[in-house]
């Protein structure tokens, strides 16, 4: 399961998107609860940012202690916690790679990304959470299985395009819930990255 990930390096068109924070600091350690970063279909149809939640939050829900930061995308479509979410409130979560252990009696963290310098968009939804005055913002991430593991759903060009479109009939989404999982390079790390309070680029320190 993809319980951490990374957004430490972003391009200039990135930063320029509308809702980029001004103090928007590198994240090499990003776990469930945490503020993260989503990109989504602003009301004017174009890409806007918003920091939202890592851990699913709908309106209606009342014990806050239950708040998933996944939802598999093999039910994401029927879940009664998803399900309205995937078909009007969709999101992309960028990231530079995302972490993964393997192991039984030792488990090892793995570094995983497309390349060197290249960039990762998960797909995910998001919900809003109205309190008195002020509105908070959460999200999931959409996991597949990959290689004995879950995986983040990670988009391409055109599936980010039909992802964010809410025009997108439920066919085409749920054909890319149904798509392969994406080819990534990876590499083992020192166990230093298992601190959840480490934020710092010693995360990826080779193992």
């Amino acid at each position: 399961m993809c319980g951490r990930y990374a957004l430490f390096r972003w391009n200039p068109a990135f930063a320029a998107l509308p809702g980029f924070p001004a103090d928007q600091q590198a994240q090499w350690n990003i776990s469930p609860n945490d503020s993260v970063l989503m990109l989504r279909a602003g009301a004017d149809g174009q890409r806007e940012l918003a920091r939202a939640r890592w851990g699913l939050t709908p309106p209606w829900l009342t014990d806050l202690s239950r708040t998933p930061a996944h939802a598999r995308a093999e039910t994401v479509a029927e879940q009664p916690m998803f399900r309205e979410a995937l078909r009007l409130r969709r999101c992309l979560l960028p990231a530079n790679g995302f972490y993964e252990w393997r192991g039984t009696t030792r488990k090892r963290p793995y570094w995983l990304t497309p390349g060197e310098g290249a960039a990762l968009f998960f797909a995910a939804i998001w919900e809003a959470y109205p309190v008195q005055e002020q509105v908070w913002l959460s999200t999931a991430v959409i996991t597949q299985p990959a290689s004995s593991q879950r995986r983040p759903l990670i988009l391409d060009a055109a599936g980010q395009e039909a992802w964010l479109n809410p025009e997108t009939p439920l066919h085409a989404l749920q054909a890319l819930l149904a798509s392969e999982p994406a080819a990534l390079r990876e590499r083992v790390l020192a166990n230093l990255v298992n601190d959840p309070k480490l934020n710092g680029p010693e995360c990826l320190t080779p193992g």
